[in-house]
Parts: structure tokens; C-alpha cells; sequence
């Protein structure tokens, strides 16, 4: 019965590989118990950073007994296609632009894959932005936690931090808007 509860309500992880080289990046996630990792970035590779380019990181992950997905459906860089915004509480173009994003059949697609692999795996999703608040981690993790699935987004090699829904979010079942909140001063820079 536990392990019933335990498939129904998986925990998923969110990380930014950020500037980190590949072997710290590896060890971290290997410390926090990852089996799967999810690429969640629209564009899989970083001319900054290229251990983290698709087509060497999956290699490098192998190595550390550790799998690769790319989850294209849930990359950030939207364009949004609605006249009227209901994410307006979003000063952040891209921010906003995902959110409207989120209430597309592609997104909700890709969200239940997403669960899905985290039931199977100790999964994490990942995206360039070490901060989960400056990153479209940060809205994916809202729709996640709508859904009953706990993220934790992880900062380091202590314990991860665990996410709550963006305070001024509201949520119909599963549809996630973010109106203006009632204190601009509540909105975040992004």
C-alpha cells in the first residue's frame, strides 16, 4: 500500500548545470540520488558550456550510471500565441510566455510524460539557470506540484530546497495563471 502511495506522489528533482565542469555537475546529482536525468532546455547544448551539449552529455551521464531524456515539450524560450494574457503577473516576457505556454495541450503532454518517468526513476529536470527562480524550472514545478508530485530543487550538495507554489499563482484543478498580485511588490523580477 505504502509502495502504492509512493508510485502515485513520485519526487522530482530540479537542478541549473549552470558554469559547473562535468564532473562536479555528475557528482552532484549522483550525491542526491539521481537516476534519470531530464533536459528540459528548448536549445540541448551551450556554447559556454559544452559538457553540456547534447550530444556529450548523455555519454558522460552513461558513465556515472546515470540516464538521459530530452523532454523538448517542456523547454522554456515560448512565443506566446494569446491575445490577452492571463500571466500578466509575470514582468518577465519568457516567464509570461511559458505560462501561457503551460495551457497547451503540448505542455500538459509533456508534463505527464515528465511524471511518468519520475514514478520509474529518481528523476531530475534540468536547465541552464542555477537559480530554480531566475529559470522556467521555477513555472514547471508549479504545474508539477498542482499534480501532487514534490520538487525539490537542488542548490548544492546540502539538502535540496523544497518547492512551493509561486505565491501569487492561481490554480483551477490543474491550470496554473499568474494574475497581477494584489501587492506588486510580491511580483519577482523575472
Amino acid at each position: 500500500m505504502a509502495e502504492e502511495a509512493e508510485k502515485e506522489s513520485p519526487v522530482l528533482l530540479s537542478i541549473g548545470h549552470s558554469t559547473r565542469t562535468i564532473e562536479v555537475f555528475t557528482g552532484l546529482i549522483e550525491t542526491h540520488g539521481v537516476t534519470l536525468l531530464v533536459d528540459i532546455r528548448t536549445v540541448p547544448g551551450s556554447r559556454h558550456n559544452p559538457q553540456f551539449n547534447k550530444e556529450t552529455l548523455p555519454g558522460r551521464l552513461k558513465a556515472a550510471g546515470i540516464g538521459y531524456e530530452h523532454l523538448a515539450a517542456l523547454g522554456g524560450l515560448r512565443h506566446s500565441r494569446l491575445k490577452d494574457s492571463p500571466n500578466t503577473g509575470w514582468r518577465s516576457p519568457g516567464f509570461r510566455n511559458f505560462a501561457d505556454y503551460m495551457l497547451s495541450p503540448s505542455f500538459e503532454d509533456g508534463i505527464e510524460k515528465l511524471i511518468a518517468l519520475a514514478r520509474d526513476n529518481r528523476a531530475a529536470i534540468m536547465c541552464a539557470e542555477a537559480l530554480p527562480w531566475r529559470c522556467h524550472r521555477i513555472l514547471v514545478a508549479d504545474a508539477l506540484t498542482v499534480r501532487g508530485v514534490r520538487v525539490e530543487h537542488i542548490m548544492g550538495l546540502g539538502s535540496p530546497l523544497k518547492h512551493e507554489l509561486t505565491p501569487w499563482a492561481r490554480v483551477d484543478g490543474t491550470t496554473i495563471t499568474y494574475p497581477p498580485p494584489p501587492d506588486e511588490n510580491t511580483s519577482p523580477e523575472e
